[in-house]
């Protein structure tokens, strides 16, 4: 019995169940992809014109995006109450909607339902904050494929729940809005108290490689598997018992992770955990020393002579620990006073205001703004660049964008991953290449050439999707773990800014100009009174643009950006080289 207990306490303290948890609390964490399917059920019951749906699509993203009081919260509370938080918020605002566009409720201005959307989607931003810290901290050593799983299964949840949602299926298109605001506060109530750290830096096994290689696996075979299931949906008329069976298959595929950490607790033996743990204390490089020890070893490394650093890496450390000993003997002597430095150092713990005067931190944003809110503007703009280039599968294209995005971010954090931990190089060097991808994708889709559309979506989707795995674990590397949570929300807000300066004034003011212009060609070529007469009938009618000159400049404009974008990556590679190499260096010793 005290042995099943064992076995049992290992389960739920388990890193990789908390891993696993958090990946299954992300798929609740799409629901913004997903405005695009309830957009319509809101235009027609409540009599919206396509102007004001988009006012509640920038209520959505900000939503999305605005993630203060979640930074915040997750640092005061525990993470099983901000998870909670977050649940209340998108079941209220969700809910509320849902009461309205059914005439269960009176209809409220436009200015509430932008409210009301707001506050629904921001509770995305618990549950992505808290998942992150959480996984981040329980898995230091691997934050580059952590943070691209997690922030991929965000990206896929919007298919995974439009798959889930086609079994429940009803004349009622409300009922989709039901669906987002009940299943992912059911998800979150049953999960939350597995999300927090445990002490994950001291589990670290050496098979946590091929679990890794596992859980990748899974993923790619998951992409590969709604892709397939998407096709089949759309293009043959299958049965409802056949779509029961897929989403069946769809639910094992999500399930089946969480078979490492049971094998783990049947395998580990108690006395193999002890032993692990106790090698962790002993271990001096660990973040485990008390304050003093750390203010010595930064103090050395601050004030080290510059020669130090071209010494190999043994032999260097072995000087800064010799160091470390007379200093710390002259302390106890009373022969030195430890002065504090004024501020931490990269690789250390920063508070967000102390990271926003930092230029490394404002080199990342920007970076961000210019790869990401490009990315975002293509997304956001892809059913009007389909079908000015004459393509009417505008789904197909905005499924396909979803995938890419959820492979970009796994590759990602599977490529950045390698660059520092076998180069011990900056993961922005991984950034400076996504956004390179991203400015050829672009281009394409400024030429408008045949398969523009799919190989700019492949490009595009790659690259935007890899930021989302790079950035969060840099930051945490760079500024630290102990508020991460309020540092990842804010340069999340580059998502939302960008979009709004590249899609809301470049893209809409190009297209409505060029929409205009042939306008004005038509009305030229077939000028008779009947034609003005059904133009002015017409006048309010939205304009639309056809060919590839209705996005032309805007992504050649695109495509600038990202190369800038790169540009300032690698200025942030080149500042902290040196950062990545005290991090990463001492494990190639």
């Amino acid at each position: 019995m005290v042995h099943l207990k064992e076995r049992l306490s290992f389960f739920f303290n388990s890193r990789w169940l908390v891993f696993v948890a958090a990946m299954w609390i992300q798929t609740c964490a799409g629901i913004g992809y997903l405005f695009g399917s309830i957009s319509p059920i809101i235009k027609s019951s409540l009599n919206y014109n396509q102007k004001q749906i988009a006012r509640l699509g920038v209520a959505k993203d900000l939503g999305d995006s605005v993630g203060f009081l979640a930074g915040t919260l997750c640092e005061i509370l525990p993470l099983w109450a901000a998870l909670l938080v977050g649940a209340i918020q998108n079941f209220v605002g969700y809910g509320w909607v849902w009461l309205i566009v059914t005439g269960r409720t009176s209809p409220l201005p436009l200015w509430a339902m932008c409210i009301l959307i707001f506050v629904g989607t921001n509770g995305e931003t618990y549950f992505n904050t808290a998942a992150l810290v959480s996984c981040v901290q329980n898995f230091p050593k691997s934050r580059g494929p952590v943070v691209g799983i997690l922030k991929g299964f965000a990206g896929l949840g919007g298919a995974i729940l439009t798959q889930i949602y086609a079994v429940i299926h009803s004349p009622d298109h409300a009922s989709l809005i039901f669906m987002i605001a009940v299943g992912p506060a059911m998800v979150i109530i049953a999960l939350m108290f597995i999300i927090r750290p445990v002490g994950g830096h001291r589990q670290i096994r050496p098979s946590d490689g091929l679990s890794f290689s596992f859980i990748y696996s899974i993923c790619l075979l998951l992409a590969s598997y709604l892709m397939g299931v998407m096709l089949v949906e759309d293009f043959i008329d299958v049965s409802h018992n056949v779509i029961i069976i897929f989403t069946a298959i769809l639910f094992i595929l999500l399930i089946i992770p969480v078979v490492i950490p049971i094998s783990l607790s049947l395998t580990q033996e108690p006395e193999e955990e002890a032993l692990l743990s106790e090698s962790r204390k002993q271990d001096p490089g660990k973040s485990e020393h008390d304050d003093g020890q750390e203010i010595i070893f930064s103090e050395v490394e601050e004030e080290k002579p510059k020669g130090v650093d071209l010494l190999p890496a043994s032999e260097r450390q072995k000087r800064i620990a010799h160091l470390q000993v007379k200093l710390a003997q002259a302390a106890a002597e009373g022969a030195v006073r430890i002065k504090r430095r004024r501020g931490p150092r990269r690789g250390e713990d920063f508070t967000l205001v102390q990271a926003l005067i930092k230029a490394d931190f404002w080199l990342m944003f920007f970076s961000l703004l210019l790869g990401s809110g490009s990315g975002l503007t293509v997304i956001d703009n892809l059913g009007q660049m389909s079908q000015s280039l004459g393509s009417d599968n505008t789904h197909v294209f905005v499924s396909l964008i979803s995938i890419w995005n959820f492979l970009g971010r796994i590759g990602g954090g599977y490529f950045s991953e390698i660059i520092v931990r076998d180069n011990a190089y900056p993961r922005h060097a991984a950034m400076a290449v996504a956004q390179v991808v991203m400015a050829f994708g672009h281009f394409f889709f400024a030429m408008g050439w045949p398969g523009a559309m799919y190989i700019g979506t492949l490009l595009v989707g790659l690259g935007y999707g890899a930021h989302w795995a790079i950035v969060p674990a840099a930051a945490s590397e760079l500024f630290g773990l102990k508020n991460f949570g309020a540092l990842y929300n804010f340069l999340t807000l580059a998502n939302p800014a960008g979009s709004l300066v590249f899609s809301g004034l470049i893209a809409s003011s190009i297209y409505d100009m060029e929409a205009e212009k042939q306008a004005q060609q038509r009305h030229h070529g077939r000028l008779n009174l009947a034609s003005v007469f059904s133009s002015f009938l017409n006048m309010d009618e939205p304009l639309k643009c056809e060919g590839a000159i209705c996005f032309f400049l805007t992504s050649l404009i695109m495509s600038g950006l990202c190369i800038i974008a790169a540009v300032l990556s690698m200025i942030l590679v080149y500042r902290t080289k040196t950062v990545y190499a005290n991090l990463y260096g001492k494990s190639r010793t």
